[in-house]
């Protein structure tokens, strides 16, 4: 039991040591994947940024169609009072 105690902890410190220094090419990728992640995030952000445009937008033409909306709805409403007039 103790010689499988004492080989865990000799691979734990062997495995350690070979750890300790990053290889070059680790440290490559490491960048690599760094500038990716940073260029992922300019691009989340500038579609947030289209988002929020694209929004602003059909908002201001769901306001133009209520406004014209409303105007027709009381250009029927005139039309109607005119026919009513001329009946009487």
């Amino acid at each position: 039991m103790n010689k499988v105690l004492i080989a865990a902890a000799a691979s734990v410190f062997v495995l350690a040591g070979c750890s300790s220094d990053p290889e070059e090419a680790a440290m490559s990728e490491v960048e690599q994947l760094s500038n990716q992640v940073a260029q992922l995030s300019s691009e989340v952000e500038a579609l947030k940024s289209e988002k929020a445009d694209a929004e602003m937008k059909a908002q201001e033409a769901t306001d133009a169609a209520m406004a014209a909306k409303e105007e027709a709805m009381r250009a029927n409403e005139r039309i109607d009072n005119i026919a009513n007039s001329y009946t009487k």
